[in-house]
């Protein structure tokens, strides 16, 4: 039994505990390329928040990761067979349970660890954080937290390298052979303004890639996703110590 993993404690040892942060992992059920499960954003992100939780606690912070969400915004890929789709309005529902529970058992730090592209929570967290001031509303996205460059030769942001490399590590008895995997040849916007990220449509994902996915993955490799999760947890758990010991009313200088 890990003490911060919330699925794991029993009612007999949390009446000896007091958490500071409460963490969720929110990934997605989608599908990645031809040789990669659906479950990958939830392998990922799941993994990624315990372990960054267990180096926190190792440190003496008081850290509690609840349960993940296994369903993501997939607005875009309603067509792709069994890719399951939740509205932000339903997330935003979601969160406002969690916080109520949480408030109601005194944890008033909260970070939710995202683990899939299509999920943006900060307009939720700033009107949830008018429902709860004094609670300290975080969000962050683990495939933002460090530069991926010199790791990995191939670009891409689904079921890429990267990502392919990682579900290697972590769970490489569901990869298929590379030799199976599609090539993640993508298309771009005939719009000059949405290819340079400053303005923004949703893409139609079956319309942008014929394989589902988006990056190379023919050159990902375990020990390629091992070097890059280790910077990562490293990345999150400093931010999850941070989270928890940040005083809330002097958090600028």
């Amino acid at each position: 039994m890990r003490p911060y993993i919330l699925a794991e404690c029993t009612w007999n040892r949390l009446q000896t505990e007091k958490y500071d942060l409460a963490v969720l992992p929110w990934g997605a059920t989608e599908a990645h390329n031809y040789h990669l499960p659906y479950s990958t954003d939830n392998i990922e992100t799941v993994n990624i928040a315990e372990m960054s939780a267990g180096q926190a606690w190792e440190k003496g912070v008081k850290v509690i990761v609840l349960p993940g969400i296994p369903y993501g915004v997939n607005t875009g890929q309603t067509d792709i067979y069994l890719t399951m789709n939740m509205n932000p309005s339903t997330q935003y529902a979601i969160l406002t349970d969690i916080l109520e529970n949480l408030s109601r058992h005194g944890i008033n730090r909260f970070l939710i660890v995202n683990g899939h592209g299509g999920n943006d929570f900060k307009q939720m967290l700033r009107e949830l954080g008018l429902k709860y001031p004094d609670m300290l509303l975080a969000t962050c996205n683990w495939y933002q937290a460090v530069d991926k460059s010199g790791i990995f030769d191939n670009d891409g942001d689904h079921a890429d390298e990267m990502e392919t490399s990682i579900v290697m590590q972590l769970a490489p008895e569901l990869v298929l052979p590379l030799d199976e995997a599609g090539d993640g040849k993508s298309k771009k916007f005939n719009v000059t303004a949405l290819n340079e990220k400053w303005a923004w449509s949703e893409r139609k994902w079956s319309k942008v890639s014929d394989d589902t996915g988006i990056g190379n993955p023919k050159m990902a490799t375990a020990e390629k996703g091992r070097l890059y999760l280790t910077k990562v947890i490293s990345k999150v758990s400093e931010f999850m110590c941070e989270l928890a010991e940040a005083d809330k009313d002097n958090l600028y200088s």
